[in-house]
């Protein structure tokens, strides 16, 4: 990581290499305030949204009969997810050799992910149309996901734990109905667990070379 002026590498480029999926070393015992979560949003809502229409609900769940019953939809995805054929990857491929440490990792949170003491599912007004054009897709989902990775970041940097998800999407009617979101009107984008970090070292992962995936002026 580059050094700032006084010699030290600059907390954004920690946060930003460091914020990783966590799972086991969420603190599943310990309370996380709401003012903490309220501090982090309020960064979280200074990422860019399409015409500056700030479309955005975040819907925080502690309530645990809520939490269990969003859990149980993520675990029946996860189970359909996991039965599915692994990828395929080169001989020798870090990512392969890796994946069975992955797969544990989310075993753990699909288990214990109503034990968390929040969890976060960011929301955008309005439903994308069958058939929606690629332009379209990215305008809608740039409006909502740039904040939630925000807030991960924030949280980052408050000794916070969050791991994105998307699998409870699969059931996101039935979800919707548990948290009463309006299904019709808004979208929900993701799922995030939030809970204070075992520990405080986390550290850059694994991940394909800039030179592998970096095109100059053509592909």
């Amino acid at each position: 990581m580059a050094e700032g002026a006084g010699g030290e590498a600059p907390r954004v480029d920690e946060v930003l290499t460091t914020t990783r999926a966590v799972r086991r070393r969420l603190d599943l015992g310990r309370p996380v305030p709401q003012e903490l979560l309220l501090e982090c949003l309020e960064i979280a809502l200074q990422a860019p949204t399409g015409s500056n229409h700030q479309g955005w609900q975040f819907v925080f769940v502690a309530d645990p009969d809520r939490k269990r019953a969003i859990a149980d939809c993520y675990r029946r995805s996860f189970a359909a997810y996991r039965a599915r054929s692994a990828p395929r990857y080169p001989a020798g491929d870090l990512r392969a050799r890796r994946r069975p440490r992955v797969v544990a990792s989310a075993a753990y949170l699909a288990e214990h992910l109503h034990e968390a003491p929040w969890l976060l599912i960011p929301c955008l007004e309005g439903r994308l149309r069958q058939g929606a054009s690629t332009a379209e897709q990215a305008a809608f989902w740039g409006s909502i996901l740039p904040a939630f990775w925000s807030f991960m970041l924030a949280a980052r940097a408050r000794g916070l734990g969050t791991a994105w998800t998307t699998l409870h999407l699969v059931y996101e009617r039935e979800v919707a109905e548990v948290l009463g979101i309006p299904y019709d009107t808004y979208t929900q984008a993701g799922l995030t667990p939030v809970a204070f970090l075992r520990g405080d070292r986390l550290r850059p992962a694994p991940r394909i070379p800039a030179s592998a995936v970096v095109h100059w002026d053509v592909w």
